[in-house]
């Protein structure tokens, strides 16, 4: 498999998965309906775990904070960051394709609450503060980065790398848990960015704005925050 096709199947799988439980839990007449925080973060470490297990073969990226943080690192090849963060992307929008397929009833049918429906493709902050919403994304993600950086490395004397994609499904899970609740953590541009735009292209009855006056915290606060953990953890 082409490092090109691993991470847009990684990817896919990932928003097939986390978008997927957003749907479940926020759209009308479904059988999680309401079913809370808890259950969103849970599948999102999940979905974590089986993305990086499908993308394997291209070391599972699914995410252009992680490829861009590891060429900063000099880990990986700048060369090949392009092509990852592409790939990245259109995954993420198809897996948000085949989730509105999959929900389409439950789309029409949740047509008086455009707010949850374009949340099952994109995040959105609990408290819209612009400063603060890109502060949460940073940190959320220089946790994220800094964390998978040590995977494997001498530093890390418990050797949890050899575990493969369960510490990375744990550490999203701790983040979703605990740094979450302020932008819906997107700590991933192609996570937001590719679904956002199904979101806009889609016929969604009842469909509203796709927000797009927001859209740039999910991308430039994970990119900031990637970047400061790679500069981090190479001066250590």
């Amino acid at each position: 498999m082409s490092p090109f096709i691993s991470e847009f199947l990684g990817t896919a799988t990932l928003i097939l998965l986390g978008d997927g439980v957003v749907a479940n839990v926020v759209l009308n007449k479904t059988k999680g309906q309401n079913s809370g925080w808890i259950v969103i973060t849970t599948a999102w470490a999940f979905a974590v775990f089986c993305g990086v297990i499908v993308a394997q073969p291209s070391g599972a990226h699914l995410n252009p904070a992680v490829t861009l943080s590891l060429a900063v690192a000099g880990k990986f090849a700048w060369a090949s960051v392009f092509s990852y963060i592409v790939a990245q992307i259109l995954g993420a929008m198809c897996g948000a394709l085949i989730v509105w397929i999959m929900y389409k009833p439950h789309f029409d049918a949740s047509a008086d609450n455009p707010g949850g429906q374009l949340a099952v493709f994109a995040t959105g902050p609990a408290i819209l503060n612009y400063p603060a919403n890109l502060l949460s994304e940073i940190i959320g993600t220089f946790v994220l980065i800094f964390v998978i950086l040590f995977f494997g490395t001498d530093k890390n004397v418990a050797g949890l790398a050899a575990l493969g994609p369960l510490p990375v499904a744990i550490l999203v899970f701790a983040i979703g848990l605990s740094l979450g609740g302020t932008t819906g953590y997107a700590i991933n541009p192609a996570r937001d960015l590719g679904p956002r735009i199904i979101h806009a292209i889609v016929p969604i009855k009842g469909k509203g704005t796709s927000d797009w006056s927001y859209a740039w915290v999910p991308i430039v606060g994970p990119v900031i925050g990637a970047v400061l953990a790679a500069v981090v953890f190479n001066l250590l």
